[in-house]
């Protein structure tokens, strides 16, 4: 008796510790909720042990040299990821200089200047973007931008800055400035609509503070983009870390060849690239560990920056939060 009144009094505490009303139905769905986030938190702890567990050969045989060097030779069993790590940050840095710009001016112009009437189609077609399957970005740079870019661009670049390493080299069209213009297009849409979402948090007293000590639409707008900054600098980390780790239409457009060079012109090598072409060649133990040790690579840098992102959003929201609350 004394054991089973004991086995009831640690049940209803257990329940009680679920769901404080006592209600059956939601002891249950916090089970469910607690039970599908651990999930994915076991999903994410399994891939990196997987990773790391599989690219283990390629680290012990290459040590740190793995990242530091660029030579890549599957014959003579010769890995480097350097070419590959810098043709992922060049070309995602030309996304980020070419759409933030264009993605604060849409964001702002839809929160703070458009009608509504103008503004929710606009948004539709924004959003649209990055909706389009990257195959088809791929496809319409081949066919499309990269033939721009070879009559229309790239020459009147060299005539004019052809003294800086940056536009020299043979003109093809193909090259990290294309891969970095195709990565601009699709990260657009993403930083637009969070900066969107940014400002339109923050509180509106702001903006009637600001008008009525006689600021202008501009000076106003100033003032939102100033209480809404780390939600636009996590806006962009988040545009980061999705051009970092696209694939398809990166590797129909910017060259897939490993070496490091100044010119915007020439032909590069992403990490995902790398993998997307390889992984299905790699018949030695080596190069498949290697390329699965460039995937842990991507795995991290995406994770730790979409973190930043996400806490850097985040703080915007909650203060706007606390400010409406009080």
């Amino acid at each position: 008796m004394v054991a089973k009144a004991k086995r009831e009094t640690s049940f209803w505490d257990l329940r009680r510790a679920l769901s404080p009303t006592g209600n059956t139905g939601d002891a249950i769905f916090r089970v469910l909720l607690l039970a599908a986030a651990t999930l994915m938190l076991l999903i994410v702890v399994s891939m990196i042990l997987a990773l790391a567990a599989k690219s283990l050969p390629s680290i012990r045989h290459f040590g740190f040299s793995f990242i530091t060097t660029s030579e890549w030779n599957p014959v003579k069993s010769e890995f480097g990821a350097l070419a590959f790590i810098y043709g992922t940050i060049v070309s995602s840095l030309i996304a980020l200089l070419i759409s933030v710009p264009l993605s604060l001016g849409i964001a702002i112009f839809l929160v703070e200047q458009a009608p509504v009437r103008l503004a929710r189609p606009i948004t539709f077609l924004v959003e649209l973007l990055a909706a389009i399957p990257s195959v088809v970005y791929g496809l319409w740079g081949i066919f499309v931008l990269a033939p721009f870019l070879r009559v229309h661009v790239e020459p009147p670049l060299q005539r004019w800055f052809g003294w800086l390493p940056l536009f020299q080299g043979p003109i093809t069209g193909i090259g990290l400035l294309t891969g970095g213009i195709i990565l601009a297009i699709m990260v657009t849409p993403i930083i637009s609509a969070v900066v969107r979402d940014v400002l339109a948090a923050v509180p509106s007293s702001q903006r009637e503070a600001a008008l009525a000590l006689g600021a202008t639409k501009w000076e106003t707008t100033r003032v939102v983009l100033v209480n809404g900054a780390p939600g636009i600098a996590g806006a962009v980390i988040l545009g980061l870390g999705r051009a970092i780790g696209e694939t398809m239409a990166v590797t129909m457009v910017i060259g897939n060849r490993a070496h490091i060079s100044a010119s915007l012109f020439d032909s590069s090598y992403t990490i995902a690239s790398a993998i997307a072409n390889e992984f299905t060649e790699a018949t030695q133990e080596l190069h498949l560990s290697a390329l699965v040790e460039l995937g842990l690579i991507l795995f991290l840098v995406t994770f730790v920056v979409n973190a930043i992102a996400r806490i850097l959003v985040w703080s915007v929201t909650r203060k706007s939060s606390g400010v409406a609350a009080a």
